[in-house]
């Protein structure tokens, strides 16, 4: 039996319905794909490893609350 295949509901013969009707290339900006897996093309990939540093970032406390750098809560101030 052969492997499987995908078929994108935007494809219409070869051309992307949903990214100005340029040629159909899984994963290029714009697609559905684009930063939600990873592939061979490393330039498909980069907007994925964006995400996943971001998370990196965001550590949790023993409270549940997340910390770090991308927290920008203000903490008050004593005095004037």
């Amino acid at each position: 039996m052969a492997g499987g295949g995908w078929g994108c509901p935007h494809e219409v013969s070869g051309a992307c319905g949903k990214v100005h009707n340029l040629p159909c290339d899984p994963g290029m900006k714009g697609c559905e794909l684009y930063g939600r897996y990873t592939f061979f093309d490393g330039n498909k990939n980069k907007r994925l490893e964006q995400k996943q540093a971001r998370a990196a970032l965001v550590v949790s406390e023993p409270d549940g609350n997340p910390t770090g750098v991308m927290n920008n809560s203000r903490k008050a101030k004593n005095g004037c």
